[in-house]
């Protein structure tokens, strides 16, 4: 019963948000002082359009969302709509639009987000040692003529790919760092084709024999497993990588301060009442994959991911062909000058 009227809820925000102008109040971007004006103190915050990362289609995220977010509006007193996309390069552009006020994102997606200075970072999800920890994989059929990773790298431009968008952590940027660059394989040129899609979509590809290998990570494949057990049951996982920097929740920098510690505070204390309210919390975060909630966090908990693409930078300039080594060099020296950008820039969230 819970569910259903929380879908309910769910569809009349999300109409209202896209119905028509923002409501009244609604924070804007793009509002500055005239010079030797003051600039006006940001607007109340009237409601929050939340997006999320596609899981296995924009139906089934909103699904698995539409409980959180309700709880969210009813905590903070105002509506929360959810902007759910099949892609990533779709929320990212709904990012750059200013049509999101708090997300769930990679942390490839948070970092770009947050040095454009869109967003910040609130919370992550919290860890515990019972919990294995997150980590890429790649997935082949156990019957199919690929089923060793000792094949798969040995004549990769033989074998159908299936990948996440460059955007995604354990779909493109953990392999192509930690296992193919290293074994000089590029995945956009190496293989005999490919496929883009969301981790459901590239498992499916490989049981349905229409890819021969897959990147995914260890929490969607469990889910795989539960909504797709004959197909998961095709499939084996050949490599398994360090676990990848993890996904945040980010709100829009502009939001007054006094509200982004109540969305803060609501995340991080969401699951841990007693009682019937708690338990139906707790279920809602076993089902996003979050079973011990929420922590605080700022922009230094994206450290590891700029430290992710600087290495994946270097390895990329370091394999290419280049006309000399000065353009190499310069190539190196500009992306040594964006990392240092990028932790300047986080480092100085943590001390704040």
């Amino acid at each position: 019963m819970r569910r259903a009227a929380a879908g309910v809820f769910a569809s009349l925000v999300v109409l209202a948000a896209f119905a028509g102008p923002p409501a009244m109040g609604q924070v804007q971007h793009g509002t500055a002082a005239a010079p030797g004006e003051k600039a006006a103190p940001p607007p109340a915050v009237r409601m929050i359009r939340f997006g999320v990362l596609p899981l296995g289609g924009t139906v089934e995220s909103r699904a698995l969302w539409t409980p959180l977010m309700t709880d969210m509006g009813r905590a903070l007193g105002m509506p929360v709509s959810m902007y759910s996309v099949p892609t990533y390069e779709e929320l990212d552009r709904a990012i750059g639009r200013d049509e999101i006020d708090m997300a769930f994102l990679s942390a490839k997606m948070a970092l770009d987000a947050v040095m454009q200075r869109r967003m910040k970072v609130l919370a992550q999800i919290a860890r515990h040692p019972s919990v294995p920890e997150h980590r890429a994989v790649l997935l082949v059929r156990k019957a199919g003529p690929l089923n060793t990773l000792e094949g798969l790298l040995a004549q990769p431009e033989k074998w159908r790919l299936a990948r996440g968008d460059s955007r995604s952590v354990t779909g493109f940027i953990v392999p192509q760092s930690q296992l193919f660059l290293p074994h000089n394989i590029e995945m956009e040129t190496r293989f005999r084709s490919e496929i883009v899609g969301t981790h459901q979509a590239t498992a499916l590809a490989v049981a349905n024999g229409d890819a021969d290998v897959a990147t995914n990570n260890t929490t969607d494949f469990e889910r795989f497993r539960q909504q797709f057990p004959v197909e998961a049951e095709r499939l084996q996982v050949v490599w398994e990588s360090e676990p990848p920097p993890g996904a945040p929740m980010v709100v829009r920098r502009d939001f007054p301060p006094e509200f982004q510690a109540r969305l803060q505070n609501f995340l991080t204390g969401y699951g841990k009442a007693k009682g019937a309210r708690g338990d139906a919390e707790r279920e809602v975060l076993k089902s996003l994959r979050a079973a011990y909630g929420y922590v605080a966090a700022d922009d230094s908990a994206l450290l590891p991911q700029a430290r992710l693409e600087h290495q994946l930078g270097r390895q990329r300039a370091m394999a290419a062909s280049w006309v000399n080594e000065a353009a190499r060099e310069q190539r190196l020296q500009r992306i040594e000058k964006t990392y240092a950008e990028q932790v300047e820039t986080l480092r100085a969230a943590a001390a704040r």
